[in-house]
């Protein structure tokens, strides 16, 4: 799409003196140094320590190496912009028709269009510095961060901040926690079951596991099977790079390089991954085939037709020139990056952060919108609902157990993937009372998607020889370990019947809304080596805690909304399928047959596609599930968003039409979304579905009036070259009022807009157009076939220089007058009125454009542009033609409406929303 505006990243800004970038042999070679040395060797080589740089060191290091960014082009960022705006295929177009008519000596009509380049192109570079700023302010307001360890001073201690990524320096000691995006190259100090996705890097879908090496240990090179001339690769455990994303597990590590010094900064003009194609990427393309195909036909047609009837191929040629300019929307990239920008604006007033601005108008086309419940429909402020043992019983045992677990792992290096849930555990357990300082850590197995479980080895005093494991998790994955169970009166072995029992309880309090986890304990004898997966097994179960994540009382509201936009919501977890049902119906949505992800594994794409379509609800599904599902529902024609907040998100934000995620969510969340909610609900999302579509319309209104009045034109050159002794406007006054009607048109970006266009999904529909084009345009050569026979009356169809000139202006006037008009009566779904008028920016460009019609022919242009004054009666006639014209396009509209409306066909969504029960 040469003509769409640039995406705004939310990665830091390139930086512009990064000419010089690191080639991958030399990153790899300085890389593998530093992965073959012992860590205390690394801190030296870097100046740094355990306990981070100084404040005024880490400022020194930023002068000296750059801000942690990827470089972009070497060109100066306004070249970039004035090289994108001369790519685009409308002014190449132009660029080649200006070259074509300089070589025939027609310089007069080469300079018009050579101030119509100069003029898209100086508008379009402006218009994308301008939100290129906007951007950067939007950006600021979600800028990604990444904790470090610094001190103020050489003496003082060592504190955890945040910092914006692009801060980052060589020698800073980062910590990684799940989710957290790998802010730089880095080398690992301390780890604690770290796994990490280099998918970024590899492509390999399954992440990788990463561990630290002793502190005073020369790295094991056999360990890895590798030599030390590759141990830069990132097969290296002890190594993480730029780009990669913490899955599970936590780290501490040390910076070794920044920005375009990294792995991924030197393999960046070739590993930066390519966002999925949205709905306005494919629909600028649709809208671009077509105009290019409309002039690549019509220009043709004119010059053969002039040639054929009048025998005089130059002025034939060039007239066919003039032609095609007219039909060559130049501003069109102008209009859209002004539109969007407006858009982007409007939506910060609803907390609606744009990061990439085509998404605004993927908001405006969206038609199904996928999300996690956390957060969206719920308040994402989970409770403790309950503790009870095996029986049903309340039983503070089990707070405390699961309490235990929580708080070992919260202060270990270790943090649990549902944090949220370990927080409310533990505000609950200091609301009740409940001791959880009272054992000594030992060990910590952290939680991951797969096992959806976690477990904490603790020491007790006064149990010499002995420590605990305690594991928390989902219910079936908990009773997999188990062999025991816990009764009042003592443990019992635990039996096929108690296992359907204890399944069927979690059941029934999902169907409640409330999400249980399983607590299970044992006993392990104390040993030197470490614990691991293998020891999660003969365990106790020794009861449940219960949790609640109430909905939010604006879900219901915000769900009613969107469908009343026409956008049905779907929801996609990896929760209980009873849990989501319960919130779903809370919030409003009928859940219907609950879709499993083991029930989808095994389906083609196209049953998904078909299933996806009656479906509202998927449970128990892992990201790589939502991420196909988003997929599939795309290729069946919808335009698709995606809301979520978590590190499983991710696939499906970057496959979304639109991703869509909320101000708190985790880093790789938030960098691969192209919208940030700053309130987390979705009236949010509604209110930005409206600027989207308010400002899509603006568009559209743009291409309609412009094509359809250019296309009446040529049909009005066509019949004026077969009945027309003369050329019927000459070359240069075409190209001049194109160019007036085009600066005309570029306030639409501001008008208002008819509140029944916002009621359905909208996006570039080309055969639409073509209907409209097709249906309105005539409308405009009827009007101009009146005014050739009035002019030709008037002049008394004399052929000579005088009366042509009669005529040229004569149609100049009456096309630039009828083309002002137009812009009014088919700006909306109504004719003007008092109530329902333009916006004011609207009314200027016209009323600018109707001065120029009636102004020019008695200036001091006049002569150069071959015009004359006209005569009083030729204005009289002239105002009696656009009067004919206004009835003419008001009844075709009006027609048009009926006709579209019987025959439209209408949305998939209106009709297959929802699965039935």
């Amino acid at each position: 799409m040469a003509w769409a505006p640039e995406s705004a990243s939310a990665l830091p800004e390139p930086r512009p003196d990064a000419a010089d970038e690191p080639r991958l042999p030399d990153v790899r070679g300085r890389l593998a140094e530093y992965a073959a040395m012992p860590v205390l060797q690394v801190l030296r080589r870097l100046d740094s320590g355990p306990r981070g740089l100084e404040e005024d060191r880490a400022q020194t290091l930023l002068a000296r190496h750059g801000e942690n960014a990827i470089a972009g082009p070497t060109a100066s960022r306004r070249g970039a912009r004035l090289l994108h705006a001369l790519t685009n295929p409308f002014v190449g177009t132009l660029l080649v028709l200006g070259g074509v008519s300089a070589a025939l000596g027609a310089f007069g009509a080469a300079t018009v269009i050579g101030v119509m380049v100069l003029i898209s192109c100086w508008l379009q570079v402006r218009q994308e510095q301008r939100f290129d700023r906007v951007a950067d302010t939007l950006r600021a307001m979600v800028v990604a961060t990444t904790t470090v360890v610094r001190r103020a001073t050489t003496d003082a201690p060592p504190t955890s901040r945040e910092v914006p990524l692009d801060q980052l320096v060589p020698g800073d000691i980062v910590t990684l926690s799940p989710g957290d995006m790998i802010p730089a190259d880095v080398r690992l100090l301390r780890s604690a079951g770290l796994t990490v996705d280099q998918a970024v890097l590899t492509g390999e879908a399954l992440p990788v596991a990463k561990q630290a090496t002793p502190e005073d240990a020369v790295p094991d090179v056999s360990a890895v099977g590798r030599s030390t001339g590759d141990l830069a690769t990132i097969d290296c455990p002890w190594l993480c790079f730029m780009g990669s994303t913490v899955t599970a597990g936590t780290g501490t590590a040390v910076v070794l390089a920044t920005g375009t010094a990294t792995y991924f900064g030197a393999m960046h003009a070739h590993l930066a991954p390519r966002r999925a194609e949205t709905a306005f990427d494919r629909g600028v393309k649709g809208v671009s085939r077509a105009l290019i195909g409309l002039m690549l036909v019509c220009a043709p047609l004119v010059f053969i037709v002039n040639a054929a009837v009048h025998g005089i191929r130059f002025a034939a040629l060039w007239f066919g020139i003039s032609v095609a300019v007219g039909l060559t929307p130049e501003m069109l990239p102008v209009m859209v990056s002004t539109a969007l920008a407006r858009g982007a604006r409007a939506a910060v007033r609803h907390n609606v952060v744009i990061k990439r601005l085509p998404a605004i108008h993927n908001l405006g086309a969206m038609d199904v919108l996928c999300t996690d419940k956390t957060g969206t429909l719920t308040q994402d402020q989970v409770g403790v609902d309950c503790h009870i043992d095996p029986d049903g019983r309340s039983d503070p045992q089990v707070l405390r157990w699961a309490a235990l677990n929580s708080a070992v792992a919260a202060d270990g290096d270790a943090i649990v993937l549902f944090n949220e849930l370990d927080e409310a555990l533990l505000a609950y357990a200091d609301q009740m009372s409940v001791p959880v300082d009272d054992v000594t850590a030992v060990e910590v197995i952290p939680f991951d998607s797969t096992r959806r479980r976690g477990s904490v080895v603790v020491r007790a005093a006064g149990r010499p020889g002995t420590d605990i494991m305690i594991t928390k998790g989902a219910v079936e994955q908990v009773l997999e370990c188990c062999t025991r169970l816990r009764r009042p009166d003592g443990d019992v072995p635990l039996t096929v019947a108690d296992r359907q029992r204890l399944g069927d309880v979690g059941d029934r309090y999902a169907a409640d809304g409330v999400r249980l986890l399983a607590v299970a304990i044992a006993d392990k004898p104390v040993r030197p080596r470490a614990y691991g997966l293998r020891d999660e097994r003969d365990l106790t179960l020794i009861g449940f805690v219960g949790f609640r994540d109430r909905p939010r009382e604006s879900a219901a509201a915000a769900v009613r909304s969107l469908t009343a936009r026409g956008v049905a919501v779907k929801v996609l977890t990896g929760d209980h399928p009873l849990v989501a049902a319960r919130i779903c119906r809370d919030a409003g949505i009928d859940p219907g047959r609950i879709v499993l992800g083991d029930d989808i594994e095994a389906l083609s794409d196209a049953e998904i596609g078909d299933l996806a379509d009656r479906t509202t609800v998927f449970a128990r599904i892992d990201p790589e599930q939502k991420a196909r599902i988003v997929r599939v529902l795309r290729s069946t024609g919808r335009t698709v968003g995606f809301l979520g907040d978590g590190v499983n998100d991710s696939p499906a934000l970057r496959d979304a039409d639109v991703g869509i995620t909320v101000d708190g969510a985790v880093a790789i969340a938030r960098e691969s979304a192209d919208v940030v909610l700053l309130r987390g609900d979705l009236l949010s999302v509604a209110e930005a579905v409206t600027e989207g579509r308010r400002t899509f319309t603006n568009i559209k209104k743009y291409l309609e009036i412009t094509i359809s009045s250019n296309f009446g034109n040529v049909l009005s050159m066509l019949a004026a070259s077969v009945l027309l002794p003369f050329l019927p406007m000459l070359p240069l006054q075409i190209l001049v009022q194109n160019l007036c009607f085009d600066l005309c048109l570029l306030p639409l970006a501001f008008d208002h807009v008819d509140q029944r266009a916002l009621r359905r999904p909208q996006t570039f529909d080309s055969a639409r157009l073509t209907r409209f084009v097709l249906w309105l345009g005539p409308v405009n050569t009827l009007a101009d076939l009146t005014a050739f026979g009035i002019l030709l009356h008037i002049t008394g169809h004399h052929p000579g220089p005088a009366a042509q000139a009669i005529f040229h202006t004569g149609w100049f006037v009456e096309n630039l007058l009828t083309q002002a008009a137009a812009v009014h009566l088919l700006r909306g779904r109504r004719l003007p009125s008092p109530r329902d008028h333009a916006a004011f920016p609207v009314l200027l460009g016209t009323t600018a454009i109707v001065t120029i019609a009636l102004v020019l022919p008695w200036s001091f242009l006049a002569a150069p542009l071959s015009m004359t004054a006209l005569p009083v009666v030729c204005l009289l006639a002239l105002v009696l033609v656009l009067v004919l014209y206004c009835i003419l396009i008001g009844a075709a509209k009006t027609a048009w409406q009926k006709v579209e409306g019987r025959t439209s066909r209408p949305t998939r969504q209106g009709t297959r929303s929802q699965a039935p029960r």
